[in-house]
């Protein structure tokens, strides 16, 4: 990455004014995946002292600021406590400590990367992203946009509410990207599904979702049944990591035991 000017934030307002004078222009969070891009960029806008970096809770959500940093959100009381403590459990496979102090939930999101381990558990947990101009969007639409995003997040929120969760990563080594990853929130309203790493982006296993809403009390058999629609319905890819074949098959593996374990069933 290459930028001629660096402008440190006074406000979202300010921010956003600097980031639409040039379409190079460019929020930076921890700046991680940026460093390591071929990118130039008139303009880097720092964030950092605008209050974006802390988790806030109150009777139904919590609100984690963008600059947040993974460290900050693997070691979060009140995130533990959210659908078996699966965000934090998600995100301290993220390679090492060192990367964890630095890379916040915002350049995660943002960056919509397929590798990304963050981005599955949040849509398994209907994350909402909250942005200075557009308001609220669920990640879900977010994930499905295309092009150059122009707006600011500034905060991913969870809503609060009983449920149980399952995160599996699937790697080569402790600090490698993930060759498949597996997210599965159970709530009162139902059960989110969501599969990342395919190599592509996360996405939710809606037909095995509709499938598992409509059928009775789950059961081994329609646990199984709810698998191989996960492996059967979305798209996986082969890469340098692994082929197509592997990571459906990954995929049909890890969705049967997160939906064993999050209803209460022996594997």
């Amino acid at each position: 990455m290459k930028f001629a000017n660096y402008h440190r934030a006074e406000s979202i307002e300010d921010a956003y004014e600097i980031l639409q004078k040039d379409k190079t222009n460019t929020i930076v969070g921890g700046g991680l995946w940026l460093k390591l891009s071929r990118r130039e960029i008139d303009t880097a806008v720092d964030l950092c002292d605008l209050g974006l970096d802390t988790i806030e809770e109150d009777e139904d959500v919590i609100r984690i600021g963008a600059m947040t940093t993974l460290s900050r959100i693997e070691e979060s009381d009140a995130l533990r406590n959210v659908a078996s403590g699966i965000f934090p459990r998600a995100v301290s496979f993220i390679m090492g400590v060192q990367l964890r102090n630095v890379a916040t939930i915002g350049g995660s999101v943002m960056g919509r990367y397929g590798f990304s381990d963050c981005i599955t558990p949040l849509l398994a947990l209907d994350a909402r992203l909250d942005f200075h101009e557009r308001g609220t969007v669920p990640l879900v639409d977010f994930l499905h946009e295309k092009g150059k995003v122009t707006d600011i997040l500034k905060a991913v929120i969870i809503e609060k509410s009983a449920a149980k969760g399952f995160f599996k990563k699937v790697q080569k080594t402790a600090h490698d990207f993930p060759i498949l990853n597996v997210a599965i929130v159970k709530k009162e309203k139902g059960t989110r599904i969501a599969i990342g790493s395919r190599p592509s982006v996360a996405s939710l296993a809606k037909e095995a979702m509709e499938y598992l809403e409509k059928a009775p009390t789950p059961d081994e058999v329609i646990i199984a049944e709810t698998a191989r629609l996960a492996k059967e319905t979305l798209k996986y890819s082969s890469n340098h990591r692994a082929s197509a074949e592997y990571r459906a098959h990954l995929a049909e593996v890890y969705t049967r035991r997160g939906l064993m374990e999050v209803n209460g069933l022996e594997d």
